[in-house]
């Protein structure tokens, strides 16, 4: 069964990385038995995940250039924003999710704790962080918005982009949600494979 597959504590390092690999060997062979639908979902979930935080970066960039009035080179901060989560969130998505769950190491609750993680740092306040950077750069270097005040850049920039802030709640809840949610699809299809092996 597939909850038998999980390492357990008290194995020697040698026998966990062998098992290990073993699991993921056997994933990796018999994923045709699984449907098209649950192949795709299982293969190509990292990059999903970051699709949909290529969107949220693009969101997050639009939102803080309007709230700091920068209209100066948009290419410069639209492209990175949405190509920079986007790899960021399938690399750690892969390392921290798909790849220990094809090995064995993930629970159900543990890959669904992992995807809502993954999605809500790399997916949202990564990218938010990022735009906030880009195009404060921007707005001082152009003088869109006016300077802080000596000592009191932090209160100023956070009143300044408050209201962005808060409209990133909405793409955060969607974005946790969303990354639980796959994770939770992908462990699923991982043990009804198991389960599928089991049976002949």
């Amino acid at each position: 069964m597939a909850t038998q597959s999980y390492i357990q504590s008290d194995s020697s390092p040698e026998e966990i990385k062998l098992r290990r690999l073993r699991t993921a060997d056997l994933v990796e062979k018999n994923l045709w038995r699984l449907t098209r639908k649950e192949q795709i979902i299982y293969t190509y979930g990292p990059l999903y995940i970051g699709t949909t935080s290529a969107l949220c970066g693009f969101y997050a960039n639009f939102l803080f250039r309007h709230y700091m009035k920068v209209k100066q080179h948009p290419f410069r901060t639209f492209v990175p924003l949405s190509a920079i989560p986007f790899l960021t969130t399938a690399i750690t998505y892969k390392f921290l999710v798909s790849d220990p769950l094809s090995s064995g190491d993930l629970t159900e609750d543990m890959c669904i704790l992992r995807g809502a993680f993954v999605s809500a740092l790399c997916g949202v306040l990564h990218p938010s962080a990022l735009a906030f950077f880009k195009n404060g750069r921007l707005a001082v270097r152009y003088e869109t918005v006016p300077l802080p005040p000596v000592g009191r850049s932090l209160y100023y920039w956070t009143i300044l982009c408050q209201s962005a802030a808060k409209l990133m709640a909405v793409p955060m809840i969607l974005q946790v949600m969303y990354g639980g949610h796959l994770a939770f699809q992908q462990h699923k299809i991982y043990e009804r494979l198991f389960n599928l092996l089991e049976l002949e």
